[in-house]
């Protein structure tokens, strides 16, 4: 990028609190086709730099695919997925959750197709919905954030923080994002795009762009377990 930390950092409007983009970010699947500028784009990624992590290495390498770059990412990974090519990521995920958290899982997918018109018997919607993913929820951008693929956990944490820090960054702007699992799935299709060796492994991507409100995915929200069952404090 050709914008500095400190330029991005300069001319990056104050829209929210801190607080405020986190209360006001979440998961959107429905984009409007209108790109963000790319001043604005430059000035967000370059404040996400400021993430911190472990000895300050910045471990993240972030590609991010726009106009005729995303097309292709797009189409390549609709064939795919078409044509029944399993999954071959970089990086293991659990088989399956169990407990608490499979419950939150299931409470989220039903939230999610509740507002989609999605019953559970619904094959073919269930389909269709996951297509979606791939089809990057028509955002006009996709970022795919990854490591050199030898780093284990505790660099990914870091990966991790920084995620946060642009989704946060963007929220603060007016941009809507989600975060995806699924774009692990073709790892290749990436490296081909952006002139990568094998070395670098991706870890998720992050479909962004200004939300379409008319979307009923949109329309969705999921809770936060309380407090106590996170969070224990000793004194």
């Amino acid at each position: 990028m050709e914008a500095t930390i400190d330029q991005g950092a300069a001319t990056l409007k104050k829209a929210m609190t801190v607080e405020e983009a986190i209360l006001a970010r979440r998961s959107v699947r429905g984009f409007q086709p209108t790109p963000v500028p790319e001043a604005v784009l430059r000035e967000v990624f370059a404040l996400a730099q400021r993430a911190p992590s472990n000895c300050n290495i910045q471990p993240w390498r972030v590609m991010v695919a726009s106009g005729a770059a995303r097309d292709r990412l797009r189409q390549a990974m609709i064939e795919r997925i078409r044509s029944g090519v399993p999954p071959c990521p970089d990086f293991d995920y659990p088989p399956r959750f169990e407990g608490d958290y499979r419950r939150r899982q299931v409470e989220c997918a039903a939230a999610l197709y509740g507002q989609m018109g999605i019953v559970r018997d619904d094959m073919e919607g269930r389909r269709r919905a996951s297509l979606r993913n791939f089809e990057f929820f028509d955002a006009p951008h996709v970022a795919f954030i990854g490591m050199r693929r030898e780093f284990g956990a505790t660099v990914a944490l870091d990966v991790g923080i920084y995620l946060q820090t642009l989704m946060l960054t963007m929220t603060a702007r007016g941009i809507a994002c989600c975060p995806q699992g699924s774009m692990r799935s073709y790892p290749d299709l990436v490296r081909r795009e952006f002139g990568l060796g094998d070395e670098i492994g991706i870890l998720v991507g992050l479909s962004f762009g200004y939300e379409d409100p008319s979307v009923p995915a949109n329309r969705t929200r999921t809770t936060r377990a309380d407090l106590a069952e996170a969070v224990l404090f000793r004194s």
